[in-house]
């Protein structure tokens, strides 16, 4: 009797443990299920505002706020790297701030670049403060390049990039009815040539949002490089960022329109001084 007993039991640890596993392993291929159907690239939207948090960014931000409150702008560049170099107080690019004082002196332009920003990122700046009361007769748009990367990522991640570009302009005109807005293309990125048909595929509907009323669409690619996207001799060092002989193609594309826009540039200059890299001046202030 007692080994009928044992045995009953032992069967009823034995289907006991089995269901366990059995569900374990349901659970397990609906896992695996669920995961094999997410998409492999999925596109974080640049249409919901992000802000970066790093100490180096929120400093600059500070600072980015007290320019918008300072002197007068007329011309205001919003962007990433790109456009922060062209116009900021960094030794190692002295000769880019000369060539925009060269360019961009008596109109009025404040450069409001920030590094490593992607559309999210711009979106949060403007929406906090970076553009408010400003009321500039024109803003200049480079952005979407650390959107696309330097890895493909499909029609997914172009669609979301476009929204993020919608939503910019909307802000802009939000907060600045009364501005043109220059859309500047984004320039060919020469670190990965796979991600340049997504530029051109991106570049192509950004032409379609110009009304040639408030909103221009600029594109100088051009003249930055040859018909399959390679940049051509000195117009970068390292293949993304722009030479002083880049910018000045830039230049040479927005000389036009903001002549149309403003008339020919003053003999005096009322904008805000331009600034730099928090992180050099702390350094600086350590040795």
């Amino acid at each position: 009797m007692r080994s009928k007993k044992v045995f009953l039991s032992s069967l009823f640890v034995g289907v006991v443990l089995a269901a366990l596993f059995a569900a374990d392993s349901a659970r397990a291929a609906r896992a695996s299920s669920a995961s094999s159907t997410k998409p492999a690239n999925h596109a974080a939207s640049a249409a919901a505002a992000v802000q970066r948090k790093d100490p180096n960014s929120l400093i600059a931000h500070e600072q980015l706020l007290a320019k918008a409150k300072a002197g007068r702008i007329d011309v205001y560049f919003l962007g990433d790297s790109i456009t922060r170099r062209w116009g900021c107080t960094d030794p190692q690019y002295a000769p880019m701030l000369e060539n925009w004082k060269t360019n961009f002196y008596g109109w009025n332009a404040a450069n409001f670049g920030w590094g490593a920003d992607g559309i999210q990122n711009m979106l949060w700046r403007i929406q906090n403060g970076e553009l408010d009361g400003v009321n500039p007769k024109v803003i200049v748009i480079l952005a979407g390049t650390n959107n696309v990367g330097s890895k493909p990522g499909g029609d997914e991640k172009v669609a979301e990039i476009l929204k993020g570009f919608h939503a910019l302009l909307e802000t802009c005109q939000q907060k600045a009815p009364g501005a043109k807005i220059i859309l500047t293309a984004i320039f060919p990125r020469n670190d990965n040539l796979q991600v340049l048909p997504e530029i051109n595929q991106i570049n192509s509907q950004l032409a379609k949002l110009a009304d040639d009323q408030q909103i221009f669409y600029l594109n100088v690619n051009d003249r930055l490089a040859d018909k399959s996207g390679i940049l051509l001799e000195g117009m970068s060092a390292d293949k993304l960022h722009l030479t002083v002989q880049g910018y000045q193609v830039w230049a040479d594309g927005l000389t036009p329109l903001l002549t149309k826009f403003l008339g020919p540039p003053a003999q005096t200059d009322h904008a805000p001084p331009p600034t730099g890299d928090p992180s050099l001046a702390n350094r600086a202030g350590r040795k």
